[in-house]
């Protein structure tokens, strides 16, 4: 522990030196700050990067004229509102009219425990509204430049790439970088700018080749996964962004938020589940899933992995990791950095290896060497990949290969056999670059199966065309529930009811049974509107518990200078998604596409504590009933008129 708080010590040592005091001010009153920038709270950096590709247009707008700070906050809050309010109607997502924001929060950069940035887009792999979040230092670093958010409009006719310094921002030529993997790009940059800490969000060949769940990657080992970001990054041929800042945050009452922000610190240190998080990562996650029925093995035909424990996190501590590595602002320092040293695969470095990754490209395809993954990882985050997307669809690809729905005349001679290890690695590169039957799973799972025979949709393991992530729905009907509902297709970040229902605890000491329906559409509702206002600051998934509602709004308000209580702040939460929720019915969504794949329904779980268990379809249809009774939307899944006036989005009212 004296370890952890010297280490925290001095962070806060450094930290403190980017924070400004406001106090004595009138959080209304203003604050020239930064070439006579009015700054009217704080916890903003003050200014919005308006970046226009097609005429080389940069635009700098005063953050809080470009959107309502006190119902909006930041974060998610902002990218939905700018997606809302500036996307037209039906855009195809790749095409040049698709925006992408970078949207941070009023505790970026902050003394507050592990804060990330937010980035988003209409998905190129979903058709819907896609936030997916960063950790590393990006959100801090763009903050420090002077800048709260960046948007990013049309297309370049040529590959360049971003580069924020200040008060200086270029469109730079990137020829010298199309075609390099994630790796090299951020390595060209730092080089061609001297400077080892300038932060970069980059694109691989997967952004480049459009496959529809690349990804965005920063500082080497994080990434904003879900969704195809990267790929709208590669159809306005925009290699990178690349940023460098040093400047200060403002902040309304710095003794008040220095204490909320240690005492957070010191909750997060002391938690249990922190603590597990800091020695064992997400890993440790697969026994876990594994022993309840809940870990995605051969393509969700099965639930439990016989060799769960060769992909553990006490295999991977033994074995693999080296050291601990962290965000800004962290205490925690839950990454954890391995490099295979013998075999075929040495040489191999990767953080890791995330439960998601160990479940979707080892379980999932039937595969129990941790070395192979790592090194599947690792080409996934050179290449732009996410993993989750890419285990689900090859998993997929095996299926159909056992059932002989294709054949090695499409794979171009690979077996695709569950646990073939070297055809899963040559998969990767084939999706990345659309190579052969790449190129069709480059489109992901929902379409793939569109294009074979109706058999084989029945086990595309998809909701809302987003690949599934690591927890079987047939033993967590409450998990069934959120993947239906979350507003980016099948998300497990949304809601985790998982916890409450092995604990048998659902709110206020309630108890329920693990397999029944009863109170899932409160618990998933309520977990939804907490995670999303704390994506409005935007804050770190894993130590928000530790954290505690609490502590946020006192943070926020000694920011900022607002006045929230916690109820108004779980408001905000809720008006986000409800916006959320009326731009995916702009775009198309219907209550038909609320639906789960039929495994889940028509297979049950054949061993393990779970055995014989699937979901219900008319127990389902009663979940989803409920949930749609307590957000205040119709029978068909639209919020009502009166429910967006009640929560200030009358402008989303037609």
């Amino acid at each position: 522990m004296r370890c952890h708080w010297l280490k925290f010590l001095l962070t806060l040592g450094s930290s403190l030196g980017k924070l400004k005091k406001l106090q004595g001010t009138s959080p209304n009153c203003g604050r020239c700050q930064g070439g006579g920038l009015l700054m009217l709270k704080g916890g903003y950096a003050g200014e919005i990067l308006q970046i226009n590709l097609t005429d080389e247009k940069i635009r700098k707008v005063e953050t809080e004229k470009y959107f309502n700070i006190d119902i909006f906050i930041g974060g998610k809050g902002l990218a939905a509102y700018i997606l809302w309010k500036e996307l037209k109607r039906n855009v195809e997502p790749f095409s040049e009219k698709n925006i992408i924001i970078f949207a941070t929060g009023p505790l970026t950069g902050t003394l507050c425990p592990a804060t990330r940035m937010c980035i988003a887009t209409k998905s190129p792999l979903t058709g819907l509204f896609c936030d997916s979040y960063v950790g590393g230092h990006l959100g801090a670093e763009l903050k420090f430049a002077g800048y709260d958010a960046v948007v990013i409009y049309g297309k370049s006719e040529k590959p360049v790439y971003v580069w924020i310094c200040n008060e200086d921002v270029e469109i730079c030529d990137a020829k010298h970088l199309w075609g390099l993997d994630t790796f090299k790009v951020e390595e060209r940059i730092r080089e061609e700018r001297r400077d080892s800490l300038v932060r970069v969000a980059c694109i691989g060949p997967a952004g480049e080749k459009l496959v529809r769940f690349a990804h965005i990657n920063t500082e080497r080992y994080r990434q904003a996964g879900r969704g195809g970001i990267g790929a709208v990054m590669g159809s306005k041929n925009l290699k990178a962004l690349a940023v460098r800042g040093n400047g200060s945050i403002s902040i309304y009452n710095v003794e008040e938020f220095t204490k909320v922000a240690k005492e957070a610190n010191k909750a997060v240190l002391e938690n249990e589940t922190v603590k597990a998080r800091k020695r064992w990562g997400t890993a440790r996650t697969i026994i876990f899933t594994s022993d309840q029925d809940l870990l995605p093995t051969r393509n969700f035909r099965e639930a439990t992995f016989e060799g769960a424990e060769l992909l553990s996190a006490e295999t991977l501590e033994k074995k693999f990791w080296i050291k601990h590595k962290a965000c800004h602002s962290c205490p925690v320092n839950c990454g954890k950095l391995g490099v295979i040293r013998i075999g075929k695969y040495a040489g191999t470095i990767v953080e890791g290896i995330e439960y998601e990754t160990l479940a979707l490209m080892g379980a999932n395809c039937g595969i129990s060497n941790y070395e192979a993954v790592a090194y599947a990882n690792m080409l996934c985050d050179m290449l732009g990949l996410d993993t989750i997307s890419t285990g689900n669809v090859i998993a997929f690809a095996m299926e159909c290969f056992e059932r002989g729905i294709i054949t090695e005349k499409e794979t171009g001679g690979l077996k695709l056999n569950f646990g073939n290890e070297t055809a899963m690695i040559k998969l990767v590169e084939k999706i990345a670059r659309r190579e052969g039957i790449g190129s069709l799973l480059a489109e992901g799972v929902k379409r793939f199966s569109e294009k074979l025979n109706v058999k084989s949709r029945r086990f595309a393991m998809h909701v809302k065309a987003l690949e599934l992530p690591g927890y079987d729905a047939r033993a967590s009907p409450g998990m069934g529930l959120a993947y239906l509902t979350a507003d980016r297709g099948g998300c497990h970040t949304r809601a985790w009811p998982i916890s409450r229902e092995i604990s048998g605890k659902a709110t206020n000491g309630t108890l329920i049974e693990r397999y029944s329906i009863e109170k899932r559409a409160l618990i998933v509702k309520m977990e939804q509107d907490m995670n999303t206002a704390c994506d409005t600051l935007v804050a770190c998934w894993f130590v928000k518990s530790a954290v505690g509602e609490e502590r946020y709004v006192k943070m926020l308000n000694a920011a900022t200078g607002m006045k929230l209580t916690p109820t108004e702040f779980l408001e905000i939460g809720e008006r986000i998604w409800n916006l959320t929720r009326m731009f995916n019915i702009r775009e198309g969504l219907k209550i038909e596409d609320e639906t789960l794949p039929d495994r889940v329904f028509e297979d049950p779980i054949s061993k393990g504590v779970a055995a014989g268990r699937k979901l219900n379809r008319e127990e389902v249809k009663t979940m989803l009933k409920e949930y749609y009774e307590l957000r205040g939307w119709n029978e068909t899944g639209v919020p009502t008129a009166r429910k967006l006036k009640k929560l200030k989005l009358d402008f989303a009212v037609s």
